[in-house]
């Protein structure tokens, strides 16, 4: 969506997930001047898009606003965005996102609460990345699209979704080279046109699912993701007692409810290691394991919120310093009242209380509705439990609150 904004042609995107910061991003294109129509099939004309500068109290509500940096200074050669929103889970550092901008020629203001940049022409630069950081890598690619010159990106991340918008950009007019590997190489071209892309499916999400059967039991065919983009995870999941089957576009797993689950320790790594966003799900379904999981966390440093909601049903397990959780299973969780606190957590406590004897209340589960589309629904269509009911907001819930 934040692509759509480099050409003043349209730009149609099927398959969107009908997720909150989707819609927030439409609201953002239209606050720029931009028209912004549809739900899963979208339309974007940036044509009448003039200004450069993000509201606040939009920009503010979740991380994607980075991505508007890059393709406000490839657009415009100015742009002033909010520093970004969304989950508490960590600095997830936009020093790399200035540093590269910096390099294409761009200055930038580092403020409290906004990042406001200029350029008088971008132009292509050699960038390294310390660490793979996915908004970096996407940022950079905006804003090197329309470039002057050759940009070479090293370290660059590889994740599918990052894949998908080098796909859509070369629809647009883009030329970019080393798709899928550490090393991207976009020569920039004067301007770009519009095109039709169908978005990915959601492979965290497919994820998701997938954790969520192995720990409840029973079986779910899931024909939305690529397997090869789950490697790490269904290997785990394999060494836990799942049983997957693989085939061209779609895998299955199951567990036979009662059977065992066995720990098997994990480590978070950037693609194509285990995925971050599914550490929290994934310790939800070692609590039922029969012994010791250690789970280290190497991407993020403040994402283990879920510890402290988990222990709340039951679970025993251990944080040492902000890299490693010890998870002693198996443990009998029980239902209670829960606050989620961020998307992923959000979706970790909905596994554990499918686990859990007796009925669960997530509280703040409008977080989780920024990532999945009809979680609640989704799942009750293959035999969980769950319902989605909106009651009124409390004082520490912010304007809403969903159960």
């Amino acid at each position: 969506m934040a692509a759509a904004l480099l050409t003043t042609e349209p730009v149609r995107l099927k398959n969107v997930p009908r997720v909150t910061d989707t819609r927030l991003m439409g609201e953002i294109i239209v606050a720029l001047g931009g028209r912004s129509e549809g739900d899963a099939d979208i339309e974007i004309d940036a044509a009448g898009a003039a200004s450069s500068h993000v509201p606040d109290d939009l920009g503010v509500r979740m991380r994607a606003t980075i991505l508007l940096l890059g393709a406000l200074l490839g657009r415009f050669r100015k742009a002033r965005v909010p520093r970004p929103g969304g989950d508490d889970i960590g600095a997830r550092r936009v020093e790399q996102h200035l540093r590269g901008l910096r390099q294409m020629g761009a200055r930038i203001e580092e403020r409290h609460h906004e990042l406001v940049a200029e350029a008088d022409r971008l132009h292509g630069a050699r960038i390294v990345f310390d660490l793979p950081t996915v908004t970096g890598t996407e940022n950079i690619l905006l804003a090197a699209a329309l470039a002057d010159g050759r940009t070479e990106i090293f370290n660059a991340a590889r994740e599918p979704h990052v894949q998908d918008l080098c796909v859509l950009l070369g629809k647009m007019g883009a030329r970019i080279e080393g798709i899928g590997s550490e090393r991207l190489v976009v020569d920039g071209v004067r301007e770009l046109g519009g095109a039709e892309h169908t978005v990915i499916p959601d492979y965290l999400e497919a994820g998701t699912y997938a954790i969520a059967v192995t720990a409840a039991g029973g079986q779910l065919k899931l024909e939305c993701s690529r397997a090869e983009d789950l490697n790490i995870l269904l290997l785990k999941l394999e060494s836990a007692g799942a049983h997957v089957e693989v085939g061209d576009g779609w895998f299955r797993v199951g567990r036979r409810a009662g059977s065992v689950i066995n720990p098997t320790d994990m480590s978070t790594w950037p693609y194509p290691g285990f995925p971050t966003d599914l550490q929290a799900q994934y310790m939800a379904l070692m609590t039922q394991a029969i012994g010791d999981t250690v789970i280290s966390e190497y991407v993020h440093e403040n994402r283990f919120q879920h510890v402290t909601q988990l222990a709340k049903m039951g679970a025993q397990i251990s944080v040492e310093g902000r890299l490693h959780a010890f998870v002693h299973g198996p443990t009998r969780l029980h239902g209670t009242e829960l606050a989620v606190p961020d998307i992923r957590s959000g979706a970790a406590l909905v596994i554990a209380a499918l686990c859990a004897d007796g009925e669960s209340v997530l509280r703040n589960a409008w977080h989780v509705a920024r990532g999945y589309e009809n979680l609640a629904g989704k799942l009750a269509s293959v035999g969980a439990q769950i319902e989605s009911v909106i009651t009124d907001a409390d004082e520490t819930a912010g304007t809403r609150t969903y159960e």
